[in-house]
């Protein structure tokens, strides 16, 4: 059912506010904050947002479009493993330009159903892995659920350095690229994540 013109009003500013708010001081902000910033009551945030993993997924719903589009343009890269550079370091970039999309990439929030977007994104993002290593760059043994250390480390990276230096991320992730091209790989002592377990320890964050 269509929202009345005011209740959309009141929805939209409340998006709006919880990110800005979100960016600036992340994901566990109070609630009241954000119902301020938006100058409406908190009573009006729970009636359009009865829960904040809602307001979540409403304030980042575009950021897997956003990733469809860099896994896209990663694969149109003549160089396979410059597209998968690309790809991670623009993901990384996200995050460092947002507390909350950074928090978010550390956890996961309650979803009724994958959206086209996620699964069209999870296939794009195989391909540009899977392209680096018939590519003879990324290390054969590096799966699409070992993308989760990458984030989880870039992520503590972000956060421990925002207030000091809020590029030092950058040269913590060219550490881990070049951990992660062919010719510096050794056997692994134990095999990669399972997505679902990925998943149970992002629920668990």
């Amino acid at each position: 059912m269509a929202l009345r013109k005011d209740a959309q009003r009141n929805r939209e500013r409340l998006v709006e506010a919880a990110r800005a708010v979100f960016a600036e001081r992340g994901l566990d902000v109070a609630l009241d904050e954000v119902a301020r910033r938006a100058g409406v009551s908190i009573g009006t945030l729970y009636n359009r947002f009865p829960t904040r993993a809602e307001l979540v997924r409403a304030v980042f719903a575009d950021r897997a479009e956003t990733v469809v589009r860099l896994a896209e343009h990663a694969l149109t890269m003549d160089d396979a493993w410059a597209g998968f550079t690309h790809f991670v370091e623009q993901v990384c970039r996200m995050q460092a330009a947002d507390r909350g999309y950074n928090d978010l990439s550390a956890r996961s929030i309650p979803q009724a159903a994958p959206t086209p977007n996620h699964a069209h994104g999870y296939e794009l993002m195989t391909e540009v892995v899977e392209r680096a290593k018939r590519g003879g760059a990324l290390r054969p043994d590096f799966a699409l659920s070992d993308m989760a250390f990458v984030t989880w480390a870039i992520t503590r990276t972000i956060e421990a350095t925002a207030d000091v230096d809020p590029e030092a991320w950058r040269r913590h992730l060219g550490f881990v690229l070049d951990g992660l091209r062919a010719a510096a790989a050794h056997p692994l002592p134990v095999p990669a994540l399972k997505p679902e377990q990925v998943a149970r320890i992002m629920r668990d964050c």
